[in-house]
């Protein structure tokens, strides 16, 4: 048997055959797939503007050039994917690091302690596709006349109080990574309702080329962050079956819940989730009870071996050396003991609800011997 994964791709003939006519296509690069794909998704998102590009690392990078954040600070969540930071610090910006809440999203309650000069935007987080307490953030920003930066990577598809992940922001990066929602195989977003970061965006993310008729102009630095035709086709197959994805990984993480309801050896966020917050479960992550944190490396160990593909997200930024040699050594204590507790458990839309209750049993099983 193989392992089942945390997440995986779910890839059928409709994929494939739009990928095919992309090939058969007069373009395979700079075509009219990608402005579709975009006009798509800010249908879907209820936004004014996307912008599609390689993936949400360069969406990430864009951003925070198009806001102008170098040599300003940003204050953001340590329990992330090191992109979110490591693209701070290719823009010249400095991370001020909030500690966590126990949803595992950045606290609002704290964020007025991480206050400090120089701060111009808040960069939060919406860790495992559970949207953060937006009227919280959305107050604190504007109390203090802060940019609200999204890193939606993990929620496409998701929504807080029935408004969609992707419009709630100044702007929210989307990732369509292989494991993500849906997926470009590679591939990021920028989605807004600013009409002038969406002009500057186009700019960057194509050399900084203005045209006009045979003439062209460039006033300022760009790269080549474009998406290609084959992604956009992908991704507008992928976007019609998203809502049933998004549905399929409910369904687990219901039943995951009803299953490990009580059980003596952690709790699951998805269960604690506010009712105002619909999840993309791009994550279904557990946290073990102290007394098993000793053991999680066996933990982890024994759930390989029982071909169950588990994952830990994540070790806290703060803590990696490159941040530690630029910024100093940090206490965070929530983010800290949250990466000693949280184990992520397969939860995808390729997955039989046969197959995850036995995941299900398995890890109970599993932990018995502990």
């Amino acid at each position: 048997m193989a392992i089942n994964p945390y997440s995986t791709q779910c890839i059928d003939t409709d994929d494939l055959k739009a990928v095919q006519q992309a090939l058969q296509g007069a373009h395979l690069a700079q075509g009219p797939l990608v402005e579709k794909f975009e006009r798509a998704l800010a249908d879907y998102l209820g936004v004014k503007h996307v912008v599609v590009c390689t993936n949400a690392t360069s969406a990430l990078f864009m951003l925070y050039q198009a806001l102008d954040l170098a040599h300003s600070k940003a204050i953001t969540t340590p329990l992330s994917f090191v992109a979110t930071t490591n693209m701070l610090l290719a823009t010249k910006a400095t991370p001020i690091f909030c500690d966590i809440g126990q949803d595992g999203n950045i606290d609002p309650a704290l964020l007025e302690n991480c206050l400090q000069e120089g701060v111009k935007a808040v960069v939060s987080v919406d860790y495992g596709g559970a949207s953060v307490d937006i009227p919280a953030i959305k107050a604190f920003c504007a109390r203090h006349g802060l940019l609200f930066i999204s890193d939606s990577s993990h929620a496409f598809g998701g929504a807080y109080a029935g408004v969609k992940i992707g419009a709630l922001a100044d702007a929210s990066v989307f990732s369509f990574h292989a494991i993500k929602s849906i997926t470009t195989a590679e591939g990021g977003a920028v989605a807004t309702n600013d009409h002038a970061l969406y002009q500057r965006l186009k700019l960057l993310i194509s050399h900084g080329v203005e045209k006009d008729g045979w003439d062209t102009q460039v006033q300022t630095l760009g790269f080549n962050f474009r998406m290609n035709e084959l992604q956009a086709a992908l991704g507008l197959s992928q976007l019609k079956k998203v809502d049933t994805f998004i549905a399929k990984r409910e369904e687990i993480a219901c039943l995951y819940d009803n299953l490990f309801k009580d059980n003596p050896y952690f709790t699951c966020l998805h269960a604690k989730l506010s009712p105002k917050v619909k999840s993309a479960n791009h994550l279904y992550p557990i946290l073990l009870k102290p007394f098993l944190w000793g053991r999680k490396t066996q933990i982890l160990d024994a759930l390989l071996q029982a071909q169950m593909g588990v994952q830990v997200h994540y070790k806290p930024i703060h803590t990696f050396k490159l941040y530690e040699n630029l910024l100093g050594k940090q206490s965070l204590p929530k983010a800290e003991s949250f990466y000693k507790a949280e184990i992520s458990l397969p939860c995808h839309q390729k997955m039989s609800l046969a197959l995850a209750k036995h995941t299900a049993q398995t890890l109970l099983e599993i932990l018995g011997g502990f």
